[in-house]
């Protein structure tokens, strides 16, 4: 049975076949069946993004414990590096303070040991010069009492103790102006004289009378010399020490430490005026390459922007700028152009905006071909085959009764696709 033969009454009217109402029925399920596509793919792209954003949160929280984990890494890095450091300084610092003591001990010590040293040389050379004395006057003075001897004038047997005792007394003075640091000087010409008289007479003994001899007169002389001379430097020596006079040694140890300190500090001052020679030499090659590269910009910006340049160089001009500074340009050009961007015109500007606006219209037009969304709702769609069986199932074969504002109306955006697309047919036809 076919919709033709149908006799029943619908709405009291004979029923028929009825095209628009099967476009409209047909129009209904497909609405239908692409809404259930869009909540379908609606559902599916939700659980995609759903799980996409849990991918994306697992992934960002693995990031975040990876660089956790590389923070603590090189947090313990550092740390351990710290201890390590700190460690070596203790270390260092602990080596260099036991390398002080160290120093400062055995500078002890040698010092302890220089003043004993110095303490039995000292005591050495004083009993030695005492004791060559003493043997000087054990040789001189039996000469001057042969000499001297005169059973006539037995008086004269003193003699030799007081040309002998002359010297000896005048050493203790000379020892006590060291003590009290008076002038020695006296006392040593008083030595030397009598000295040289109780020599001179040792000697003449010798060659006029025959029992001493001349050997004899010769040592006598000798000894009466030699023990105060040896006396005399040592209480010389004495005297320069307790009046703080330098050895020669002293003297040459210091001399050449002046010499050494007056080489360091010409050393010094020519590395200085060295380090200032090339601190002066780089300062200037600076400002050489500075003023090269100011040179460059003025004559490229006068060359290019000539406007810019003229109100610039007017502006530095009364600022009384010896360049002009990229805070110059910048205000010249806002003056001139209008626009605060220093290389942008009005013609830039516009060029600009004219492309945005292009890129704004191409976005939002609708798209065409396959992937339009609304090709359902554009141009003429094709007609149901009269003798094809009927889809529908709920009410019996009959369609339902469509009154005015029942079905949905276009999308505007679908309007302007179709009216798009019948004004492009009718240009190619």
């Amino acid at each position: 049975m076919t919709a033709m033969s149908v006799e029943k009454k619908v709405n009291g009217q004979a029923p028929g076949y009825d095209p628009r109402a099967l476009a409209e029925a047909e129009a209904i399920r497909t609405k239908a069946a692409a809404e259930a596509e869009a909540v379908r793919i609606k559902a599916q792209g939700e659980a995609d993004a759903a799980r996409t954003l849990a991918a994306e949160q697992a992934e960002q929280q693995r990031l975040v414990n990876e660089r956790a984990r590389i923070a603590l890494e090189r947090k313990q890095v550092d740390h351990d590096a710290y201890v390590a450091k700190k460690n070596a300084e203790t270390a260092k610092h602990k080596a260099d303070e036991d390398k002080t003591k160290q120093a400062e001990a055995d500078a002890e010590t040698a010092e302890k040991q220089r003043a004993k040293d110095q303490a039995r040389a000292e005591r050495w050379w004083k009993w030695g010069a005492r004791g060559i004395y003493a043997v000087g006057l054990i040789i001189a003075a039996p000469v001057q009492f042969m000499h001297f001897w005169d059973p006539k004038r037995p008086f004269l047997i003193a003699a030799p103790a007081l040309l002998e005792g002359l010297a000896l007394v005048l050493a203790f003075g000379a020892a006590w102006a060291v003590a009290h640091r008076r002038d020695v000087a006296p006392y040593r010409v008083g030595i030397m004289l009598g000295a040289i008289i109780a020599a001179g007479i040792n000697l003449y003994g010798g060659m006029t009378d025959a029992a001493i001899g001349f050997n004899a007169g010769l040592i006598g002389a000798i000894a009466s010399l030699g023990g105060p001379i040896v006396l005399m430097a040592y209480e010389h020596g004495i005297a320069q020490k307790a009046d703080g006079i330098p050895s020669w040694r002293e003297q040459r140890a210091a001399t050449k430490a002046s010499a050494d300190a007056a080489a360091a500090r010409e050393k010094a001052r020519a590395e200085k005026q060295a380090a200032e020679e090339k601190a002066a030499a780089e300062k200037a090659a600076r400002e050489k390459a500075v003023e090269e590269e100011q040179a460059r910009k003025d004559a490229d910006r006068a060359a290019a922007h000539d406007d810019v340049w003229k109100v610039a160089d007017a502006i530095r001009s009364a600022r009384g700028s010896r360049y002009v500074t990229d805070q110059i340009w910048a205000e010249s050009w806002f003056l001139v152009t209008g626009c605060k961007t220093v290389g942008i015109r009005a013609e830039i500007e516009a060029q600009s905006r004219a492309a945005q606006a292009h890129m704004r219209t191409v976005t939002d037009m609708p798209v065409l071909g396959a992937r339009s969304l609304v090709d359902s709702q554009k141009g003429p769609r094709m007609k149901r085959d009269p003798n094809a069986p009927d889809g529908r199932r709920n009410n019996g074969g009959t369609p339902p009764v469509r009154r005015p504002g029942q079905t949905e109306p276009y999308s505007p955006l679908a309007k302007k696709q179709a009216s798009i697309e019948q004004t492009s047919e009718k240009d190619e036809t």
